[in-house]
């Protein structure tokens, strides 16, 4: 990354891991000296998502900024995708949600998070998590679900 971007701390409970975590993100400096920062990558389990512009501080304890509040939302939410079904491979789950305009970032084989872009249109998304949230493949969250989003 170059010198227009830093990364930033986020420090809250997850309930997904059920502990106290941290996670870094890359955002983009929008404003130095008002401490505004626009995100740039899908947040595996921080409750924002990408384009969210975020006012951050400098902590002296972690030596970085650290993330205090959104203070624009971007219109997009973020959706963590956990899969129950053995049988089923992360790739082929991603694949899916990318044929419905959605992109997504991997965290490991069981566990990926899926970005709903503020241009999509979320319900046919939300049938499909519900259907296989039904049939036992996936369980899912809806950590930041934009206003455009909510139904």
């Amino acid at each position: 990354m170059d010198d227009k971007y830093v990364k930033i701390l986020f420090r809250f409970y997850s309930d997904v891991l059920e502990d106290w975590t941290v996670e870094t993100m890359w955002a983009e400096i929008v404003n130095l000296e008002e401490g505004l920062y626009k995100l740039d990558n899908i947040p595996f389990f921080a409750s924002v998502s990408s384009e969210d512009i975020v006012y951050a501080e400098f902590d002296d304890d972690d030596e970085m900024l650290t993330y205090s509040k959104t203070v624009v939302h971007s219109g997009n939410s973020t959706i963590q995708v956990v899969i129950m079904d053995e049988n089923i491979a992360t790739e082929e789950l991603r694949v899916l949600f990318n044929s419905l305009g959605c992109d997504s970032e991997k965290f490991n084989e069981k566990y990926f998070v899926i970005e709903v872009s503020q241009r999509v249109n979320y319900n046919p998304i939300r049938e499909k998590l519900i259907e296989l949230e039904k049939q036992g493949i996936i369980g899912y969250a809806e950590s930041n679900l934009a206003e455009n989003h909510c139904y």
